[in-house]
């Protein structure tokens, strides 16, 4: 495969009032756990699928033992009266010239399918296992920034510091040449772990801006396992501090100090 490859599954496809999710795997698997669980739950269509030399060199192997190549996959469906098109998939691009060649043919697409805004969906990392509900925003739009701070999203000056690596960040600057608006929304998460208990909040808020209801069990339980493991992390982090206090303590006197002691 010496270019990317793009297989139309579905020839004529009409929508109307369209939002584009994009959840491709990045920092806690936050954004792709989304709209996986979109995708199941809404009984979404798949209409494309996307082969790349910029994709990795692999191929997955499921329950039967069979492979697939690696690739990513746009789906639509309708909820609540609106149609929604779902960026899934295995991989992001490997290069810089990847993501913004696969990040044009994501747009293109979007154009294509008549998709008035876009969200693409992340992970913010934050160093900390302990979790909050909070959801960072950025936009490429003022007036959807106003919009999504009714529902509570956090925007903050110059925040993310680095900028936004990646497809969540790229496609929100390359649908400005198309004039198509687009956020990218963020869960908090620690960064070290795949994060279901984050999804669960980017969901909930994603479900009240699209006016939508999508059951949320399989999540939950996922979100409880993982609170479990993470208890355990800190459980041990704590012993290994408290080990570790008596031999700094040590390490620190002077003989005048271990005189004194004695």
């Amino acid at each position: 495969m010496r270019e990317t490859t793009v297989i139309r599954l579905k020839e004529d496809i009409r929508l109307e009032n369209t939002t584009l999710l994009v959840g491709l795997p990045g920092v806690g698997h936050v954004g792709k756990l989304v709209v996986d669980h979109l995708i199941e739950k809404l009984d979404a269509e798949k209409v494309f699928e996307i082969y790349s030399p910029h994709f990795p060199p692999q191929v997955m192997v499921n329950e039967e033992s069979t492979v697939k190549l690696v690739n990513n996959e746009i789906y639509v469906c309708k909820a609540n009266g609106n149609d929604i098109v779902l960026l899934a998939g295995d991989h992001q691009s490997t290069s810089t010239e990847g993501h913004y060649e696969l990040g044009t043919i994501y747009i293109d697409i979007a154009e294509e399918l008549g998709v008035k805004r876009i969200f693409t969906l992340g992970g913010f990392p934050t160093g900390q296992l302990t979790h909050t509900d909070e959801v960072m925003g950025a936009s490429n739009d003022l007036e959807m920034v106003t919009e999504l701070k009714e529902y509570e999203v956090t925007f903050k000056p110059n925040e993310p510091g680095g900028g936004i690596v990646g497809a969540s960040g790229l496609l929100l600057g390359l649908s400005m040449f198309k004039n198509i608006k687009a956020a990218c929304l963020m869960g908090l998460t620690s960064g070290y772990l795949v994060d279901p208990k984050s999804a669960q909040a980017l969901l909930a808020l994603l479900s009240k801006i699209l006016g939508i209801e999508v059951d949320v069990s399989e999540l939950e339980e996922r979100a409880k396992e993982m609170e479990k493991i993470v208890a355990n992390l800190v459980e041990a982090k704590q012993q290994e501090q408290q080990q570790q206090q008596p031999e700094m303590l040590r390490d620190t006197a002077t003989d005048e100090d271990l005189r004194y002691i004695g």
